[in-house]
């Protein structure tokens, strides 16, 4: 009897190793591989320029793996997703495919997406099967006892850790070579429309591959990992991992992620090395988000989780929204923090909790003006996290900063960046300033020439005041 052919459809899981669809597909017929570039769906959701980039490099050093093992990859142009089950009919029927493998993906466009796609082809007698893999755990297996999906990210952890211990997700077996199919790759591109490649300097920063995503896992967990709780908030320190943009394009699995982390510290979840503990928290953050978009689809809709905050009445300040995007507000370590944004697609986590409650709470700028201007410059953009982070920042989220909790920058910056090595990285006209000043030029009485930076846009006690004010306002909390 013949083999099945299978159709794996790649999305943001751009990896050969650790891959369950991959593995699934493979392991039931020859396999052949696809990839739907869609830039009108890419736009409509705000993916930076930088992060499409990104994942046509990864997509192409995957196409050169998968042809190591004698699987094709296809390129079918779909710019929306809607477009998609039909693309993908017309591919079973040419090449007489059986089955499709995904692995699942969260937000309300792409379920809705996928449920079409398997709709369309279950319609034609064509197998859909849906696989479990950018998470430790399935959404609505982690649930209150209520059977509701927590919103505390403390409760949430406590359940994941007690099913870990339990049952720990085991790594994917990397597909063996097939034998030839006869039919030919197609060439990825370089670059699709409405999308500018990224500068080199920017593509030095992110090397492509599963290669470098594996030996900054290996590097981390064996230089800094031992580390990362007390370093990890100092923005001029390695003290991260450098792992979220092959984390969000699935270049790597959290699987890979946690056992690199079992395995530094003896296999412990909750005990030993406190820098590992902590890190594997940070996974679980990642999980958590990605489980309230399921759970609570109306952040998919650019919706507060918690409802009576849409009461807010947000400032209309343009010329303080452009300031901020500028990276021209004359606070320093917001200024820098944006600069390194603009330039490598990245912000350190510390720094993007700063420059978010900036925004939000000192300017009282909607928060969704925040979460998109991220979403079109990150390499690591991706919905469930930053949506999640601007939404603690902003006390508008699930598990969120207190409202009255308003970060000052001024103190973050001399906490977190005492020598001022970060700012003046980023900001080289703050160079002459010494360690005390450059936090805050604008107060040296003169000392400073201030038409090499701009004065505050805003008074930070005034602004703070005015900040609590709104949300002493708000009405009563909504469950």
């Amino acid at each position: 009897m013949k083999n099945r052919t299978q159709l794996i459809w790649l999305r943001s899981d751009l990896r050969l190793h650790d891959n369950t669809a991959l593995a699934t597909a493979a392991a039931q017929g020859p396999c052949v591989a696809v990839y739907l570039p869609s830039p009108e769906q890419w736009r409509a959701h705000d993916d930076a320029p930088c992060k499409i980039d990104f994942w046509l490099r990864n997509l192409t050093s995957l196409s050169t793996a998968l042809g190591e093992l004698n699987i094709p990859l296809l390129i079918r142009h779909a710019p929306r997703w809607d477009q998609a089950p039909q693309i993908l009919l017309s591919l079973c029927h040419e090449l007489e495919i059986d089955a499709v493998h995904v692995n699942e993906e969260y937000g309300l466009n792409e379920t809705h997406r996928d449920a079409e796609v398997a709709r369309t082809l279950q319609g034609q007698g064509i197998e859909f099967h849906s696989h479990l893999d950018q998470l430790l755990f399935k959404p609505g297996s982690v649930l209150t006892k209520t059977g509701t999906y927590f919103q505390v990210f403390s409760q949430f952890r406590k359940v994941c850790y007690s099913r870990l211990h339990f049952s720990l997700p085991s790594l994917v077996a990397t597909p063996p070579r097939q034998a030839p199919t006869g039919i030919i790759s197609d060439p990825v591109p370089t670059q699709v429309e409405g999308f500018s490649p990224a500068s080199e300097t920017l593509r030095a920063l992110w090397p492509a591959g599963e290669n470098e995503a594996r030996r900054r896992l290996d590097t981390f967990a064996e230089q800094h990992l031992d580390d990362y709780q007390s370093e990890r908030d100092f923005p001029a320190r390695p003290g991260t991992s450098q792992l979220s943009a092959y984390l969000v394009a699935g270049v790597i699995s959290p699987r890979q992620c946690l056992h690199a982390a079992l395995q530094a510290n003896q296999g412990e979840f909750e005990s030993g090395s406190v820098g590992a503990v902590t890190w594997i928290n940070e996974l679980l953050w990642r999980e958590f988000y990605k489980h309230i978009l399921v759970g609570y689809p109306r952040v998919s809709r650019h919706r507060a989780f918690r409802p009576e905050t849409e009461a807010l009445t947000w400032r209309n300040a343009p010329e303080e929204l452009a300031a901020w995007k500028q990276a021209r507000t004359g606070l320093p370590i917001i200024d820098a923090a944006m600069r390194q944004l603009l330039e490598t697609g990245w912000m350190h986590n510390r720094l993007r909790m700063v420059v978010a409650m900036f925004l939000t709470k000192n300017l009282l700028i909607d928060w969704r003006e925040g979460e998109r201007f991220f979403m079109q410059h990150l390499i690591d953009g991706d919905l469930a996290a930053n949506n999640g982070g601007w939404q603690w920042s902003a006390s508008t989220g699930t598990d969120s900063a207190p409202w009255f909790r308003i970060f000052n920058p001024l103190s973050q910056s001399e906490k977190f960046d005492r020598e001022g090595l970060f700012i003046k990285r980023w900001l080289p006209e703050l160079n002459d300033l010494d360690k005390q000043q450059v936090h805050n030029p604008n107060m040296q009485g003169g000392l400073f020439d201030a038409a090499d930076y701009p004065p505050a846009i805003v008074n930070l006690s005034q602004s703070r005041a005015r900040a609590l004010q709104a949300f002493r306002n708000l009405p009563t909390r909504q469950t």
